[in-house]
């Protein structure tokens, strides 16, 4: 055993992630993030970000959802230029474009769903959860609010699940005026839901890979 006095033990080195496995990462992810915005559209909620965003005007707006997520993302691609360089931005203009792709697979593939919508309300924010936590542990992101919400956990330490939850939950509230009351409140609570997961789970220094 070793002294009171001892050292501690250097943390182990950051082992960065090969092409491959940022290649298969960040489609995992895009897949996982495409399929509970299927799910959170076959329900007729909305949530937040510009995922929220583009599910809200594909209610009232005759383009598909792929279109619209591809379409509401453009301005946010320069911020990524801008802010985090031409690599995080490629990784996240690939990502945004694989869910915008694959969010025309799904309803080819699996149909016209009817699922209770608490179900798919929060079966689909968990998914997107998910798919979110891969793709920004590939230095990557969807694009919109992450970019915003993960410079401000860089830059003032805030954390980026609690910075984008308030954002989100601002553009669940003004979904009220295409869904319902009780619908409001199943997003915003699927909302929460998505951004509990980042928060726990996407902190400074718990995660080393590159």
């Amino acid at each position: 055993m070793e002294g009171p006095t001892a050292a501690p033990s250097a943390p182990p080195s950051a082992v960065r992630h090969s092409m491959v496995e940022d290649v298969l990462g960040i489609g995992t992810g895009a897949f996982a993030a495409s399929l509970g915005l299927f799910l959170l559209k076959s329900s007729g909620a909305v949530t937040g970000g510009t995922a929220g965003l583009a599910l809200l005007l594909s209610y009232s707006a005759p383009l598909p959802f792929g279109v619209l997520f591809f379409t509401v993302n453009l301005p946010f691609f320069a911020l990524a230029v801008w802010k985090k360089g031409w690599n995080f931005a490629l990784r996240t203009g690939a990502a945004i474009a694989l869910v915008s792709v694959m969010a025309s697979l799904h309803p080819a593939a699996l149909g016209s769903l009817h699922i209770d919508p608490a179900y798919g309300v929060l079966g689909g924010n968990l998914l997107a959860g998910v798919g979110l936590l891969i793709l920004f542990r590939h230095q990557s992101s969807l694009g919109g609010f992450n970019i915003l919400a993960l410079l401000l956990q860089e830059k003032l330490k805030w954390r980026a699940g609690y910075v984008q939850m308030v954002l989100d939950v601002a553009i669940v509230l003004a979904s009220l005026i295409l869904v319902t009351p009780l619908m409001v409140l199943l997003s915003a609570a699927g909302a929460t839901l998505l951004n509990l997961i980042i928060a726990l789970n996407h902190r400074p220094g718990r995660y080393l890979g590159k």
